[in-house]
C-alpha cells in the first residue's frame, strides 16, 4: 500500500509518473484495464478519473454505459480515501454503491471524488477510537467534458482497524 500512495504522491508532480501510475493500476486491478479507467488528476483532496467514450463503454443507445460511470465513481472514491486513511492502519471494504442518474453520456467524462483530512478524522479515524468498524458514505460526481452533471454516486466505505478484522478459518479438509 505505501508503493501506491508513493506513487500517487509522485504523479502529482510528474506525467511520466501519472503515466506509470495507470500502468501498475491497470495491472493491479485488471477489471479497469479494458475500459481504460485513467486518473488524470490528483488533489491532496481529490482525484479525477477520465471515462473515454469507447466502444467498451457504451451502452445500447450509444451513451456512456451506466455500470462504466458508477464505477469510475468507485474508483475515484476509493484512491480519494486512500489518499486520506492510512489503509497500514485500515481495512477498507465497499460495503454499498447507490448511483443516482441525471443525464445520458455523449461524450468523454471525468469522475471526481473529494475528501478532506478533517472530514477523514470527524467520520472515521474519531469514531473508531471507540468502535470496531465505522462506514463512510463518500461521494462522487460524474460531469461530460461539457460540463453536464451525468450522475452522482454514493459509495459506503466499511473501515476497521486491521488488529480488529477476523476472518473465518478455512474448512478445507
Amino acid at each position: 500500500m505505501k508503493q501506491l500512495l508513493g506513487a500517487m504522491d509522485a504523479a502529482k508532480r510528474s506525467p511520466f509518473r501519472m503515466w506509470l501510475l495507470n500502468r501498475m493500476l491497470w495491472t493491479g486491478i485488471p477489471f479497469n484495464a479494458p475500459h481504460r479507467l485513467k486518473v488524470v488528476k490528483l488533489d491532496d483532496d481529490a482525484v479525477h478519473i477520465s471515462i473515454p467514450f469507447k466502444r467498451n463503454n457504451k451502452n445500447h443507445l450509444n451513451g456512456l454505459h451506466a455500470c462504466v460511470m458508477a464505477t469510475a465513481s468507485e474508483y475515484a472514491s476509493g484512491l480519494a480515501l486512500l489518499q486520506k486513511a492510512d489503509a497500514s492502519r485500515y481495512r477498507l471494504i465497499m460495503q454499498k454503491l447507490e448511483v443516482e442518474y441525471h443525464a445520458q453520456g455523449r461524450q468523454a467524462a471525468v469522475a471526481t471524488s473529494r475528501i478532506s483530512k478533517e472530514e477523514v478524522e470527524r467520520e472515521i479515524t474519531g469514531p473508531l477510537t471507540s468502535a470496531d468498524s465505522v462506514v463512510y458514505p463518500s461521494k462522487a460526481e460524474v460531469h461530460d467534458l461539457d460540463g453536464r452533471h451525468l450522475c452522482t454516486a454514493t459509495i459506503y466505505w466499511q473501515l476497521k482497524l486491521w488488529d480488529k478484522v477476523r476472518t473465518p478459518k478455512s474448512s478445507q479438509g
